[in-house]
């Protein structure tokens, strides 16, 4: 038993779905690995400090996609755009080349920069944190730019979504 589940009135599902009502932003975490390009999907992602530049994601920590990126020190953070659920739906999965169809070049740190995104942010790995299950990954900005102006892809209750100003 978690020792979540003895101090709380609730579980996991419970969790899930209240969280599930606050929207947040897409982005695909990459990074090149000795095996090759490697990347998932995180909603977790956020600024952190502003001096000096942090930015942080949590990841599942039996997840593998988490484990092959961990050891790769670089990322490139990818900020989805509106139109760009497939990217995102192929990196939230299992499979074992992601980036066979999808388009990318290498960003200023090396990391895929995925083709259409909104913005980047190339970052080097400053620490990783426990957080019960996921570990909290905390990381230096080393660049950044916005890629294009447009609508940007959200997550909420379980789908996708899009939002533009």
């Amino acid at each position: 038993m978690s020792e979540n589940s003895e101090t709380t009135a609730f579980d996991g599902a419970k969790y899930r779905q209240v969280l599930g009502h606050f929207p947040t932003g897409v982005t695909v975490i990459t990074a090149m690995t000795d095996e090759g390009p490697a990347g998932m999907a995180i909603g977790s992602f956020t600024s952190l400090s502003l001096d000096p530049a942090l930015v942080l994601f949590s990841a599942t920590k039996t997840s593998a996609s988490w484990g092959k990126l961990r050891g790769a020190g670089k990322f490139c953070v990818n900020i989805l755009a509106d139109d760009q659920e497939d990217v995102s739906r192929v990196f939230g999965s299992k499979a074992d080349d992601k980036f066979s169809e999808i388009g990318w070049k290498h960003s200023g740190n090396g990391a895929p920069l995925i083709n259409g995104v909104l913005a980047y942010i190339d970052c080097d790995l400053h620490s990783v944190l426990d957080g019960g299950d996921h570990d909290i990954i905390v990381c230096a900005v080393t660049d950044l730019d916005v890629k294009h102006e447009g609508g940007a892809l959200v997550f909420f209750r379980g789908g996708y979504g899009r939002v533009a100003f």
